[in-house]
Order: structure tokens, then C-alpha cells, then sequence
């Protein structure tokens, strides 16, 4: 298992080994001691699944009540997967870091609480896969708008092409957004 920092220095992508063969593949996606070696969290409470179609776009979500670190991951297909640190007194605040995740890369990317995360499909169908480090609470559930300009994300969609969901396209641009102090 290989851990890398990205351009946010608390974001990291986490790679774990993919032995290959004539049969197809395998791979370990979870050590808790592997994890705990490497200083990575291994307090998970709770496992999520997504699946979306091309040019689907999901987030920008984080919650303030009950935030959550998240250990994200592709099962099948690729998506362009972006975190942003969302607190204020952050020095890397408002910056953010985009990774292609594929299931034929392997990678998972971890993103600490206090982070914005989204994503868009990249492939004709993609199943998205995450662990959280704490139990959904909807009051604290907020999204940032995904396409704000201030944010900068050279998203792989347009904004014609997208497919956002109602709750997402209500997203807050980061100059208003309630945030991490």
C-alpha cells in the first residue's frame, strides 16, 4: 500500500496493490492495521454507494453538523473526483485538488473533514463508493455550487451537457457559503 500527498497536503490518494491475471483481478480495498501503519483513520461508521450516468454531477456537499472524513473509491467506471478545503482558517482554504478514480486505476483518495467533495462521471455508467467517518445528519447537509468561478474547477463536463440534481443546482458560490471556521 502506497500513500501520496496531493497538492492539498491532507487529501491523499491511497493505492493499493492490484494483483492481476488471466481470471481478472483482485484487490484489498480496506486493512484497518495496514491503515493505522500508515497513520490513515480506521474509524469508518458508515459505507455509501452511488451510481452515475455520464456527465452525472454530484456535490459539492459537506456537512457542518457531524462533518465527515471520507475514504472514496470507484468500483466501475471513472469519475473526476474534487476536494476543497472549506475552512477558513485553513492556508490552503478555498483551494482544491481534482483526481481522475477509475476502477482500472485503483485508487482511493482520502478527504479529511472540513472539505468539500464532488464528482462527475466520466464513463458511460460509474459506481461510486465511500466511507464516512461519522453518521449523516441532514441539518448539516450543504452544498457549494459546482461550477462557482471563484473555485476554478476545470470541470471534463459543460455546464449544457451536466446532470445536476435540483438540490445541487441551489448550491451556494464559497463567498456565501456557511463553512469550517
Amino acid at each position: 500500500m502506497k500513500v501520496t500527498e496531493t497538492a492539498l497536503p491532507e487529501v491523499l490518494l491511497v493505492e493499493m496493490p492490484i494483483y492481476r491475471d488471466d481470471r481478472g483481478w483482485f484487490q484489498e480495498t480496506y486493512n484497518e492495521r495496514r491503515f493505522r501503519e500508515l497513520g490513515l483513520p480506521v474509524d469508518w461508521k458508515q459505507d455509501n454507494l452511488s451510481y452515475s450516468r455520464k456527465n452525472v454531477v454530484r456535490g459539492l456537499h459537506y456537512q457542518l453538523v457531524q462533518p465527515q472524513a471520507k475514504l472514496v473509491r470507484v468500483l466501475s467506471g471513472a469519475v473526476f473526483d474534487v476536494a476543497i478545503d472549506i475552512r477558513r482558517r485553513s492556508p490552503t482554504y478555498g483551494r482544491h485538488v481534482c483526481v481522475e478514480l477509475s476502477a482500472e486505476n485503483g485508487l482511493a483518495m482520502y478527504i479529511p473533514a472540513g472539505f468539500a467533495h464532488g464528482f462527475t462521471a466520466l464513463t458511460e455508467m460509474a459506481c461510486f463508493s465511500y466511507k464516512v467517518s461519522d453518521f449523516y445528519e441532514a441539518s448539516g447537509d450543504r452544498t457549494l455550487l459546482w461550477n462557482d468561478p471563484d473555485l476554478g474547477i476545470e470541470w471534463p463536463v459543460s455546464t449544457e451537457d451536466a446532470v445536476i440534481s435540483a438540490k445541487d443546482l441551489q448550491g451556494k458560490c464559497l463567498a456565501s457559503a456557511e463553512v469550517f471556521p
